[in-house]
């Protein structure tokens, strides 16, 4: 990713940068639609619902001969203008796997079996990076998914008395950055970082995936340990954020 064109502001190694999470239904007419800012970082997060399931799904059905259960999956994309230098449009490998992440991360916030025949589809759009695009993704896609299941409701899709959303999950990025534990890494801190982590967890602090890689030296399983508490201190406050909106639907 190109270098920002201006620095960082400093923060403690503890600290995640400003958080928003708010509703931005201009920008789609999706059922939600929700914009995330993690320091410079922005995506637009919107969710949208189907009752077309996979292919492979539709196999599975009930004794009344209807589906069984609904799936979740999700999208990513990094818009041209993202970074300083234009990134081109269309699929890549590395998008492929993010989004397979954001996928794999919120279907632990769902009971699939308590949404029968709904396919709903989070798409992520990076408005800017700054560092950080895949963990914030998760972050916003899980209160556009929450929003998404409640609209389903009031459309009659879904009975009024499900409860497909579990509670909310996020994910947070941290590193050793010379040598020391660091939280919530912004680009000028990754591209420094000994070590790199994505730390998804849910709502019970329960670890859904974990991504890690020694970019230089190898780490010990101390520093991973530490790694790991700063990620839950980190995921504990977006989680404040995403409650916030949460308690608005």
């Amino acid at each position: 990713m190109p270098t920002p064109t201006t620095k960082s502001p400093s923060r403690r190694p503890n600290h995640l940068r400003p958080v928003t999470i708010k509703r931005y239904p201009a920008a789609s007419l999706s059922p939600a639609s929700i914009l995330i800012e993690l320091g410079r970082t922005r995506v637009l997060c919107t969710a949208s619902v189907e009752t077309d399931l996979p292919p492979w799904l539709r196999k599975e059905v009930g004794p009344d001969g209807k589906p069984s259960r609904g799936w979740v999956t999700a999208e990513y994309a990094m818009l041209p203008g993202a970074t300083p230098q234009r990134s081109k449009r269309g699929p890549n490998s590395r998008a492929t796997e993010i989004q397979r992440l954001i996928a794999r991360v919120l279907r632990a916030a769902v009971d699939l079996q308590q949404m029968p025949g709904l396919l709903i589809t989070c798409d992520c759009d990076v408005l800017s990076a700054d560092g950080g695009t895949r963990v914030a993704s998760i972050t916003g896609a899980c209160v556009a998914l929450a929003h998404a299941l409640d609209w389903s409701k009031k459309q009659g899709l879904l009975p009024k008395t499900a409860k497909p959303f579990l509670g909310p999950v996020a994910a947070v990025s941290v590193g050793l950055v010379d040598g020391a534990p660091h939280l919530d890494l912004d680009y000028a801190l990754d591209s420094r970082a000994d070590v790199d982590l994505n730390v998804a967890m849910d709502h019970r602090g329960r670890l859904i995936e974990v991504q890690g890689t020694a970019e230089r030296e190898p780490f010990t399983r101390k520093q991973l340990d530490q790694l790991l508490d700063l990620a839950a201190t980190g995921i504990r406050r977006l989680m404040s954020a995403q409650r916030k909106l949460l308690r608005q639907r």
